[in-house]
């Protein structure tokens, strides 16, 4: 990794080892001390332990008990206790198997990390489609039709809805609903645009303009389906997106990616034995340095998190807690752990499931109100148990607000609603930023790296 990664310069005990691993609590547990931060350290000796002696196991393992395998240490953070939830959703997101259509489909983000991120605000897949198809128009013509009947079948449940499709690149600048959509920007596409096969818009002069499904299905650049999921046995709501890394299969036995790029395998969790043929097939394809490339991407995330005007240290966090984990950073990783086990970082996930709601009371013809009030008092509970004073009353003022909206069946397009749900986003937004900050910048390796990151060149000179 780059010269100023966490942990060099310092001397490194010999990894692998319990003495390892003690050294670098000792000094989490004096930042943690420091900084008031609550440490289980029978915990972070235990994981730092384990992450280090996964160095000398294979590269990807299995759960036999479980059925789930993935890249080493993304297993370390994952827990099978709601691995049954997790499926059921997967039945709902994921790609079916055909003839000519093979998939694997996985756990990303923080639902692949169940054992840092308690409180996880989304369910995020991501799945790889490898179609086997005589040509490349040929595979690209049919995942549109695999992924359109896909929208079509699961587009309304009694627990579900679909909100939103990306498929297809644009390839002229269009107004949508009175916004510019540039060229090379993915296309988004309503459950109703996808029913009618057809996106109208005008051009920028004001001409009447149109994209077919099938016009987009030559380009299909960043596919990705994003529904919104109510569980009346758990009463939580929660946004289910599945991303999709499809590649084409030649006669010839060649794999191509659709988009240009196959993506590597270190934060998924794969959620079925079936899905190691396909997996080993598409990872063989990876160049050797697909690690660095994966790392080199999360910097430049980080770098648009911790600048600009409008940064957000907790997903800057969540990407240097992946690095940290791969490259040998694991004292900046376990630190990072703690965090995300603190009560303040518990809103970060509060600010998501409020967005979720707000998503849901828009698309709610037979969803249960009762299962979006449910998942509402608990957030408003977590708010109350998390802060006091002015920023607890005006939280939850806003959280009752929207409570009063969801109850009384009000259209959220309305002033009073729209403001409730993003007043209370902002606000947690600007707690959860500061307390990440803060904490960040209270581990000198973590500050040094991010002021590396964010005024490293990026690209040649």
């Amino acid at each position: 990794m780059g010269g100023n990664a966490p942990g060099n310069g310092r001397p490194q005990p010999e990894s692998g080892t319990e003495s390892a691993a003690a050294a670098d609590l000792a000094r989490i547990v004096t930042s943690a001390q420091r900084l008031g931060v609550e440490l289980d350290e029978v915990e972070a000796l235990q994981w730092l332990t384990a992450v280090a002696l996964a160095r000398d196991n294979h590269d990807v393992v299995m759960n036999m008990g479980a059925g789930v395998f993935g890249h080493k240490v993304t297993m370390l953070d994952f827990s099978d206790r709601d691995l049954a939830w997790f499926r059921e959703i997967g039945d709902l997101v994921g790609l079916p198997d055909l003839d000519d259509v093979e998939t694997a489909l996985a756990l990303s983000g923080s639902a692949a990390q169940s054992k840092v991120q308690t409180y996880p605000g989304d369910c995020d897949y991501f799945e790889r489609v490898n179609i086997k198809a005589a040509t490349r128009a040929d595979a690209c013509a049919r995942l549109g039709e695999v992924m359109r009947a896909k929208a079509m079948d699961a587009a309304v449940s009694e627990t579900s809805r679909l909100v939103e499709v990306k498929f297809g690149t644009v390839a002229t600048d269009m107004v949508r609903d009175g916004d510019l959509v540039t060229a090379g920007s993915p296309i988004s596409w309503s459950p109703g645009e996808i029913a009618d096969g057809r996106i109208v818009a005008t051009t920028p002069s004001g001409e009447p303009c149109a994209v077919t499904w099938q016009e987009a299905a030559a380009d299909p650049g960043w596919c990705k389906l994003d529904w919104v999921v109510a569980d009346p046995v758990r009463r939580k709501v929660s946004k289910a997106s599945n991303m999709l890394d499809v590649t084409w299969e030649a006669p010839d036995g060649s794999i191509v990616p659709l988009d240009g790029y196959l993506d590597p395998y270190f934060q998924e969790v794969y959620l079925e034995a079936d899905s190691v043929p396909l997996f080993t097939k598409l990872v063989d394809e990876l160049a050797g340095d697909a690690l660095d490339g994966y790392v080199e991407a999360l910097e430049g995330e980080i770098r648009k998190y911790v600048g600009g005007d409008r940064p957000n240290y907790g997903k800057a966090a969540k990407r240097m807690y992946n690095i940290f984990r791969l490259n040998g950073s694991y004292e900046e990783a376990a630190w990072l752990r703690e965090l995300f086990d603190e009560p303040t970082a518990v809103l970060y996930q509060v600010g998501a499931v409020v967005g979720t709601l707000d998503e849901a009371s828009r698309h709610d013809e037979g969803m249960a109100r009762t299962t979006m009030l449910a998942t509402l008092d608990e957030l408003i509970l977590a708010v109350v148990r998390t802060l006091d004073g002015d920023a607890e009353l005006e939280v939850v003022r806003n959280l009752l607000h929207l409570r009063a909206a969801i109850t009384d069946g009000r259209d959220l397009d309305t002033v009073d609603g729209d403001d409730a749900a993003e007043a209370a986003r902002a606000r947690l937004a600007e707690i959860v930023n500061d307390f990440f900050l803060d904490k960040l910048r209270g581990l000198p390796a973590i500050a040094d790296y991010m002021d590396h990151v964010a005024t490293a060149e990026t690209g040649p000179a």
